[in-house]
């Protein structure tokens, strides 16, 4: 089924609004590219970023020596712990289950990781430095959803353009997916999120939003010029599907939310930019259990809050 969303029935303007006073990082402290983010049943939010590294082609060797995920209280701001340094060669997804462990994408190392709460390595997958297609290697894995189950989904995206589903145990149990424009194909799926019953890809150069169940069966397809083009996707527990539409690089990026329902239709939406910033690639997308909205952005460096306007 192709919904099309080019008819938003709600006005987006002032829909929320910034939380200007949040984050509140101590002085010395910063973000890099900041590229995958999460909120946790405590209201940790934890931001995935680069430091001083940028995207670079080919990879680095060697990895980040700085602190590389931030924790930040959702309600301050205010950083309550950090840590990632020399682990990751180009960080890039992340994702909390429902323990509150943590889930990365290296796509610099093809391979996932996860830690605890706070920061112990309890599971890697993906051999280190080697690309693959088969059942154990990665090829610049985009991001990652866990499920309610605690299956793992993996959006293997820049280079392979399939969907893998591992057990909670780290176990391969399908995979679906290849290059093209057909239900159930991908263009660089680059986001994914999971509910109770589906997941949601970011397929990114089709500029649509793809639906699975969890077996991988293809429910539909939200597509138009209001979804733009997506880069992260984000669940709500309300039902709502919030979208970050990152434009078309290298020059006509953007930082845009869109929200949709349960049925693809859209609701509204609200920039994510400002007017200090000199260039925008919105990244990633999460929502808290109180609603608010927290949006990275690669090239601005930035994470943001927005809450909604009552």
């Amino acid at each position: 089924m192709v919904v099309s969303a080019n008819s938003a029935t709600a006005d987006p303007k002032d829909t929320y609004l910034l939380d200007s006073t949040w984050p509140s990082f101590p002085e010395g402290v910063s973000l890099g590219q900041a590229t995958g983010v999460a909120v946790d049943s405590h209201n940790h939010v934890f931001i995935f970023h680069r430091a001083n590294r940028e995207w670079v082609e080919p990879f680095p060797d060697k990895e980040i020596q700085q602190d590389t995920i931030y924790m930040l209280n959702g309600s301050t701001g205010e950083l309550s712990n950090s840590w990632g340094s020399d682990l990751f060669i180009m960080p890039h997804g992340l994702s909390v289950d429902a323990d509150d462990n943590v889930w990365v994408t290296d796509v610099g190392s093809q391979q996932i990781h996860k830690f605890s709460h706070e920061g112990k390595l309890l599971k890697s997958i993906g051999e280190a430095g080697v690309q693959g297609a088969d059942e154990n290697h990665f090829a610049l894995p985009s991001d990652l959803s866990i499920s309610n189950d605690g299956s793992i989904f993996v959006s293997d995206g820049y280079v392979n353009t399939r969907i893998i589903k591992f057990t909670s145990s780290g176990v391969f149990e399908m995979q679906w997916g290849s290059p093209g424009t057909k239900a159930g194909e991908f263009d660089l799926p680059h986001g994914i999120a999971t509910d109770r019953e589906h997941i949601y890809v970011a397929d990114r150069a089709n500029s649509r939003i793809q639906v699975f169940r969890h077996t991988g069966v293809f429910v539909a397809e939200w597509k138009g010029e209001n979804i733009g083009r997506p880069y992260g996707v984000a669940t709500y527990k309300k039902g709502n599907l919030f979208i970050i539409d990152g434009g078309d690089q290298p020059d006509k990026t953007r930082s845009r939310v869109i929200i949709l329902n349960a049925a693809g239709e859209v609701l509204g939406g609200f920039t994510a930019e400002q007017d200090s910033d000199q260039k925008n690639l919105g990244h990633d997308i999460a929502v808290g259990d109180d609603g608010a909205v927290y949006v990275v952005d690669a090239w601005a460096r930035t994470v943001r809050k927005y809450i909604r306007k009552e």
